[in-house]
């Protein structure tokens, strides 16, 4: 199983990416990313990963088989998904990553249309 903790709902990933989710990962669930306050101390930020922690934990023991392979997919507020990808990693919960490609098309005026194109997950590992 894998938990979408982003802000972007597996609804809207491409069909690219959501069948490389589904083949090894089987199923999908999503999680609102928290909305963060830039005023909010690191305290705050640590018992915030806490309890994503302990909800994604949850979710596991209650949807997923055993024998499934489980990884969080989480991007998102830079100290927050910091904080829950080591919280989640040390107790041996694998979390991955979306790359994608950045396609800039000129257009006039001095603007520019950026878009993504996912290419593969990357497994957060640690060092």
């Amino acid at each position: 199983m894998l938990i979408n903790l982003s802000n972007h709902p597996s609804n809207k990933w491409t069909s690219k990416q959501k069948r490389e989710a589904l083949i090894k990962f089987f199923d999908l669930i999503d999680i609102n990313f928290p909305i963060i306050n830039p005023e909010d101390d690191e305290k705050y930020i640590y018992e915030l990963a806490m309890s994503y922690k302990e909800k994604c934990i949850e979710i596991f023991k209650n949807e997923s088989d055993e024998k499934d392979d489980n990884a969080v997919h989480i991007m998102g507020e830079f100290t927050f998904t910091y904080a829950l990808v080591s919280l989640l990693l040390s107790d041996g919960i694998k979390c991955i990553a979306s790359t994608t490609k950045r396609i800039v098309k000129d257009l006039e005026n001095n603007k520019s249309e950026v878009t993504f194109e996912f290419v593969r997950f990357r497994e957060y590992k640690k060092i």
